[in-house]
């Protein structure tokens, strides 16, 4: 043996390619894409099979495992499959034939197996050297007329044998058993239907070609799904028809039965197409455990040979319809995705149902065709030969020495062929006659043989000359297949009545939401409180904890969709039924379980998004004076951390939020009982993230504490309540307009008597008002109950707040909800079985609004000169507002000749002392 190298001049060069690395990819990859959708992933939409499917049947086809066979090791069968047809390994083949013989996956099963075969628990199946299995009769059906050259073979993988491109598919098997793959870039999933209802639909597309998919639709009435199973609404089933597209909601077959406990319990009869069951048990184990799902006391999974059944036992006094709710939104519950995507001509695409069932009988017209075409090849070939010996009995005496005196059998072949006049392949039959075809009963015999054939021959005659005969006979075949396997629908379609929610449930109510300092919240409804007359002590609303106190009550209704304002000037949205239902007597519940709110950030305004109009805007004022408007599509999505509704200089808070539609009046009041009314037009509108405009020029010590939006019309009054629990209401056309960032006018008195202003609101007589004292005592009256006065008054007691309390929040509720929900309104008793009476003042009268000491009606101050007070200009130079006090800082107060303050009401009746 030689060990030199050879030389490299020996070797035959060969061409060197410069090619771009980019191109070379991208073909690459779109040769193998092109491989993975034709080659394996999706199915053909004329026999609805991937590759692998196809194969595995028609290699138990050849291996004779029909359904009339005994059953065949399952390995055998993969065995034969891969080493011949399919070289992907034996798990993929197997995993493709298990799916073949699972009724919980396939509708119509094309395999008959034996042994353990998975469950729709997700339990494996066995190895498949324990399992044996073999083709399911309508699997064969598939196959039928293979062997009559009705399909085109391929060469196998190694080209050592022919393989079926397609089966002949006697049924739609695309959309009776339906498919799913996942291709590169694209997928399928086409659910399965009623084998009816698909022929019928095929054969009324022969019948009436230019039928739509609505009138296919009058017999294909939506998937038909092997586990049965609910799809609720019709909608998405003609989407998917019509293109190829859709999400059809399937829901859990269940009934609500009562227990001799008297409790109830669901019962889960049948589970939505590919639902992993016990997954689904598990879900449901899981969510009552963590208190997601409430009122279950026991799940069990009954399900047996026999069908499927979960039983969920419900606690006594659990709502059946909330945990109905919240199992289906979670657990009974899901969506089937249609994508209608199958080869088409080797080609991907996404078909409608006419479209697929077009491909269909287009592929059974050739199949027909190619099989009668072989039929009649066969016929005429038998007519001949029949003629042949028909002609040979004519002389068979002739026929018989001519034979007979012939050397051998070639010598008796060309005789017949020269001598008579019989062809090649008569003769060749004339010589292998046996002497008992001779007789006249075998004569007869073969002469009825003769004119069925010819029988026969005309018949496909006319059929491949008859595109009416040839669609006929698809249309037998298809309703002959009916017959015999057809069987009722599993899969139910009911109405969608709309998906019951958890908010349907809850009943559409007026309730009052109370938030404390410390972020506690609650819900009560509002006729749990009755109107008292004004100065009442109210009953007790909320326990608050020893260092905390109350900072907002307002009304909405429970299905609002609440815009929730915090004094850092973020903004978040919830359903007012989101805040937990409690008693009077309650704390309430953390906010930060609600809301993502930050330590230290406080809700301070509530905006009903009902209340937004096209053209309206958020109106925004901080406790420093700067006013902001913001169109509302701004706050149309919210995440659920909130968004930033205003940015805020440092040590400044939003204090209160109006709708306002860009013509109206801004009223802004302080806390030292200043007011300024302006045009909203001169704070320019501007993005969320802006600070805003100056809106009042506060003095010191002063805060803003509230904003009410107006116009030239508004017949209403300005209601101004302080935290000593004093309260004036004043016609808000006395409020002249300014321009904007000036000192403004006088409102009311903030002395010790009063104490600053909590709130300001515009209300008509008829509404009521809701007040809550910051230890949590809460009241009810009509605004009518506040006499209405003159501005720089010191107004009378609204509600008896008790020492070292205060006012902390006022709400309106409107005169039409505050009148109907005070008719018959009952006042709960606290959990003690107390109330708090809503008594009259000690004297036995109800108070009154208070006079000056001469017995008049309380007025605006004089000035010192005793006239009128003017709105002349201030020092400064800025806007009019009442006159100055000496220190130029507001309005001057009139002192009375005991010390008090001109105008003043006597306390004693104030306060019903």
């Amino acid at each position: 043996m030689s060990s030199e190298v050879p030389d490299p001049s020996d070797v035959e060069a060969r061409t060197v390619e410069t090619v771009r690395i980019e191109d070379e990819m991208e073909q690459s990859y779109i040769d193998y894409a092109m491989s993975v959708i034709a080659g394996r992933a999706l199915p053909d939409v004329r026999d609805g099979l991937k590759p692998v499917h196809r194969r595995i049947l028609y290699a138990m086809h050849e291996m004779g495992v029909t359904s009339g066979s005994s059953h065949r090791k399952s390995s055998s069968i993969i065995g034969e499959t891969m080493g011949d047809y399919h070289p992907h390994g034996d798990s993929a083949i197997y995993d493709a034939l298990v799916r073949m013989a699972q009724d919980f996956s396939m509708r119509y099963p094309l395999v008959d197996g034996q042994g353990n075969f998975g469950s729709m628990d997700g339990d494996p199946p066995a190895a498949m050297r324990y399992t044996e299995a073999r083709m399911a009769p309508i699997a064969q059906e598939l196959l039928t007329d293979i062997e009559k050259d009705t399909v085109d073979f391929q060469s196998n993988y190694d080209d050592r044998l022919q393989e079926p491109s397609v089966l002949p598919s006697a049924f739609p098997n695309l959309l009776v058993n339906g498919s799913s793959g996942i291709a590169v870039g694209m997928s399928t999933n086409i659910p399965p239907h009623n084998l009816g209802e698909v022929i019928d639909a095929t054969v009324e597309l022969i019948e009436n070609p230019d039928a739509t998919v609505e009138d296919l639709m009058e017999h294909v009435k939506g998937p038909d799904f092997p586990t049965g199973a609910n799809i609720v609404g019709r909608d998405a089933i003609y989407s998917a028809y019509k293109t190829g597209r859709g999400r059809i909601r399937v829901r859990a077959e269940f009934d609500v039965e009562e227990m001799d406990n008297g409790r109830d319990r669901i019962v889960v009869t049948e589970v939505p197409f590919q639902q992993n069951k016990a997954r689904m048990v598990e879900r449901i184990a899981d969510d009552v455990t963590e208190g997601e799902l409430e009122g279950i006391s026991d799940l069990r999974d009954e399900s047996d040979r026999d069908g499927v059944r979960v039983v969920i036992e419900l606690k006594r006094g659990a709502n059946t319809e909330v945990v109905k709710n919240r199992l289906l939104e979670n657990h009974l519950e899901r969506t089937f995705g249609v994508i209608n995507l199958a080869l088409v001509d080797g080609q991907p695409r996404v078909l409608t149902l006419k479209e697929t069932l077009e491909e269909y009988v287009a592929h059974r017209r050739e199949v027909v065709r190619r099989r009668s075409e072989h039929d009649l090849a066969e016929a005429e070939d038998r007519a001949h030969i029949l003629e042949g010996r028909l002609k040979a009995l004519d002389i068979i005496d002739d026929v018989v020495d001519l034979i007979r005196n012939s050397e051998d059998r070639d010598a008796a072949k060309t005789g017949l062929e020269t001598e008579f006049g019989f062809s090649e392949a008569q003769a060749q039959h004339i010589v292998r006659m046996q002497l008992g075809s001779l007789t006249s009963m075998e004569a007869a015999e073969i002469e009825a043989e003769y004119e069925d054939v010819l029988e026969e021959i005309e018949y496909l005659t006319s059929v491949l000359e008859s595109d009416e005969k040839l669609m006929g006979v698809i249309k037998d075949e298809l309703l002959e297949i009916r017959d015999e396997y057809a069987d009722d629908r599993r899969t139910s379609i009911v109405e969608d009545e709309g998906t019951v929610t958890h908010e349907d449930l809850i009943p559409e109510e007026d309730v009052l939401v109370v938030m404390t300092e410390d972020d506690y919240v609650k819900r009560m409804p509002v006729d749990r409180f009755d109107p008292q007359g004004r100065g009442g002590k109210g009953i007790i609303g909320a326990d608050v904890k020893e260092d905390d106190r109350v900072t907002t009550v307002f009304r909405a209704n429970t299905h609002d969709y609440l815009l929730c304002f915090t004094n850092q000037g973020q903004v978040y949205r919830l359903k007012t039924y989101e805040i937990p239902e409690m008693s009077r007597t309650a704390r309430g519940k953390s906010a930060v379980n609600i809301l993502d709110l930050d330590p230290g950030e406080d809700i301070t305004a509530i905006v009903d998004t009902d209340a937004f109009g096209e053209d309206e805007y958020v109106t925004m004022v901080t406790r420093d004076g700067y006013v902001k408007r913001t169109a509302g599509g701004e706050f149309d999505n919210i995440l659920s951390t909130g968004i930033i509704a205003a940015s805020l200089e440092a040590g400044d808070e939003l204090v209160d939020v109006e709708v306002t539609d860009g013509t109206q009046d801004l009223v802004v009041a302080t806390e030292q009982g200043m007011t300024i009314r302006f045009d909203e037009s001169e704070a320019r509108a501007m993005g969320r993230t802006a600070r805003g405009v100056n809106g009042i020029k506060l003095a010191t010590d002063d805060a803003v504490a509230g904003l009410v939006a107006t116009d030239g019309a508004d017949d209403r009054a300005l209601l101004t309540v302080t935290e000593n629990g004093y309260g004036k209401r004043t016609l808000l056309s006395e409020y002249r307009t300014q321009s904007r960032y000036g000192k403004g006018l006088i409102d009311i008195k903030t002395n010790d008597r009063n104490g600053p202003v909590t709130a300001v609101k515009a209300v008509t007589p008829d509404d009521h008002l809701v007040a809550m004292s910051e230890r949590g005592q809460i009241m009810r009256t009509r605004a009518g109950e506040i006499s209405t006065v003159g501005r720089n008054t010191m107004g009378v007691t609204v509600m008896d707040v008790e020492s070292g309390d205060a006012v902390a929040s006022v709400d309106v509720i409107p005169a039409e909800i505050g009148e109907s929900t005070a008719d018959g309104a009952t006042v709960d008793a606290a959990e003690n079985g107390s109330v708090q009476s809503e008594q009259p003042i000690e004297n036995g009268s109800g108070p009154s609004d208070a006079t000056d000491e001469d017995g008049s009606e309380p007025t605006d101050e004089t000035v010192e000169d005793g006239s009128e007070p003017t709105d002349e200009p201030v020092e400064d130079g800025s806007e009019p507002t009442d006159e100055p006090v000496e220190d130029g800082s507001g309005a001057s107060v009139e002192s009375t000749g005991d010390g008090s303050s001109g105008g003043a009401e006597r306390d004693g009746d104030a306060a019903g002392e």
